[in-house]
């Protein structure tokens, strides 16, 4: 149990860190498409890889399940570019945020084409998710409300895309291995970023010169490689709920880096909008009493 706790809390850090790296990136003068185009590939090959190394057999785009997650990678790389164009205009602390709304929204989902109709307590966790939302955005900060919304805007379609995925990706490729699943859906999102953003970059010096590679690593790494590995491995042996709630680590995380390494000042109303956040996070997916199990519904991570 206590290892599958570290893989999970592993996994939700790595997904953390990721905004920072992109807003470090900006500042570096690498462009959102760059950003993105090399995320998704180095991941794609590495997935590839790791997939070919095991000697499992590979089922191509006629297979059904393969061709599904293929599909379904136009909504990671989606997640991708508007999360990262977010960052672009607001503060990576609240691009994070305003992601984790996808909570709610996969909820909602749900009952919409699964029929899965809410609790009462995910309602009232609902209500709670929203209400810290506002107060860790700065609304009633006393400098006032002065977020782009374009960056709001770009946050919620990355909320969205997002949605689309969780929804879709726990129902689909269950005959393929963790690691052959997520290459096909990598590969799906490398296409679609590559569709909207040409990798311009593999022929016109930027590469290497500035080292752009160096920056596609870590966001293959802890954005693409390292969670769908460690969740696989790790929620298992927690647990969905159990899980669920310990994936919600990836706002405080994202959090402490934006202030660590972006100097991204957090105020105190901020910091209670979080927790009001986790905290129902957590109330969302606490285990209902065994006497109603059939009525007991999760609200993902």
């Amino acid at each position: 149990m206590w290892k599958g706790i570290l893989l999970v809390l592993l996994g939700a850090c790595s997904f953390g860190i990721l905004s920072t790296i992109v807003k470090l990136g900006y500042q570096e003068g690498f462009t959102l498409g760059e950003l993105c185009s090399v995320q998704a590939g180095f991941g794609m090959l590495a997935l590839w890889g790791l997939h070919f190394l095991s000697g499992r057999a590979t089922p191509g785009l006629k297979n059904k399940e393969a061709r599904t997650c293929f599909m379904l990678g136009s909504s990671t790389g989606l997640v991708s570019i508007t999360y990262y164009q977010s960052v672009q205009y607001i503060p990576a602390s609240i691009a994070i945020i305003l992601l984790m709304q996808f909570t709610w929204m996969s909820m909602l989902a749900e009952w919409l084409i699964y029929k899965k109709r809410p609790t009462a307590i995910q309602w009232v966790a609902v209500a709670f998710i929203l209400a810290g939302t506002l107060l860790a955005g700065g609304l009633f900060n006393s400098n006032g409300f002065r977020l782009d919304w374009r960056g709001i805007g770009f946050g919620m379609l990355a909320a969205l895309f997002y949605t689309t995925f969780i929804v879709v990706s726990g129902r689909v490729g269950h005959s393929l291995t963790p690691v052959l699943k997520s290459a096909w859906i990598v590969t799906g999102a490398f296409i679609i970023i590559s569709l909207l953003f040409p990798p311009a970059y593999l022929w016109n010096g930027r590469f290497t010169a500035p080292p752009l590679w160096l920056w596609g690593l870590p966001l293959a790494l802890f954005g693409t490689v390292l969670p769908p590995f460690l969740f696989s491995k790790g929620m298992p042996q927690t647990g969905v709920a159990l899980g669920a709630i310990l994936s919600a680590a990836e706002l405080p995380v994202a959090t402490i880096a934006a202030t660590l390494l972006l100097h991204e000042v957090i105020t105190p109303v901020q910091i209670t909008g979080i927790f009001v956040i986790l905290a129902a996070i957590v109330a969302a997916n606490l285990k209902k009493p065994k006497a109603a199990p059939a009525k007991s519904e999760l609200l993902n991570p």
